[in-house]
């Protein structure tokens, strides 16, 4: 059963072969890693024989072979997400949290969703549309394509994407879904054909890095008959959790895209 299956009810109390899990020594050093009988993982604080973690209780205090203590416990779907290898940038998860929640997307969800990239936004959309949901991800590029199906074996989220190596203008496949993500240059070319495939109360939701493909995707959306038309910047602000430090981190999250949502009434 995958880690993510098994994290959704918690039912299994101990660490088993294959499992991803956190390994955390303190709140600047922690690290994702897979459980494997004959593998060593190497820190800065010593190393880990990852085999002997098979049949340890979730949230248990353990050492490296130095001495040095850690816990090791269930990776987030965040810090899961962190083993994906990256060759385009990615959708940060301030951004994500907010398309997510205002695109009506849940367990059982059929979406659709241009261009695949690397498969950040992909996974989290396959995360939240299971058990019985799944994700059509349309990606043009030969060699982004391939790269994307391997990191939804590797995250185990496969199951729920069907991957298409198709250029999304060139139609939608899909007919009757409930939310449409366009992650691309030019996505006002899209708007007409993700109307049609959309159920009544559907929703579209664009993410672009410009104020110009901004603009032209908030007149393409009511153009093409969406109503409830918005737009939003997500800004981010880290604070120093100290006490006596507390006070704005230095280095921040700022402009990253704008996201336009509009619906299918």
């Amino acid at each position: 059963m995958p880690w993510l299956e098994r994290g959704i009810g918690m039912e299994a109390a101990v660490v088993k072969e294959g499992d991803w899990v956190l390994i955390y020594f303190s709140e600047k050093k922690s690290y994702v890693v897979r459980v494997e009988q004959g593998r060593q993982f190497h820190t800065t604080k010593g190393s880990i024989d990852l085999g002997s973690l098979v049949g340890v209780e979730y949230g248990s205090r353990l050492e490296t072979n130095v001495g040095e203590e850690f816990y090791v416990t269930r990776p987030l779907i965040v810090d899961r997400l962190s083993v994906l290898k990256r060759f385009t940038q990615v959708i940060y998860p301030k951004d994500l949290a907010y398309l997510l929640l205002g695109s009506g997307v849940g367990p059982g969800s059929r979406v659709v969703e241009a261009g695949t990239g690397t498969g950040y936004l992909t996974s989290i959309l396959a995360f939240y549309v299971r058990p019985s949901g799944r994700v059509f991800t349309y990606e043009a590029r030969e060699d982004f394509y391939k790269m994307a199906v391997e990191n939804f074996e590797r995250i185990g989220l496969l199951p729920y994407i069907t991957v298409r190596k198709r250029n999304i203008k060139e139609g939608i496949k899909e007919r009757n879904v409930d939310a449409v993500f366009l992650d691309m240059p030019d996505p006002w070319e899209v708007f007409g054909e993700a109307y049609s495939v959309l159920n009544h109360g559907g929703t579209i939701n664009v993410f672009t890095p410009t104020t110009g493909q901004m603009s032209r995707s908030i007149e393409g959306l009511k153009r093409a008959g969406f109503k409830r038309v918005e737009a939003a910047e997500i800004m981010y602000r880290r604070y120093k959790a100290s006490p006596r430090e507390l006070r704005p981190e230095n280095v921040g999250i700022w402009h990253t895209g704008y996201i336009i949502r509009g619906q299918k009434l």
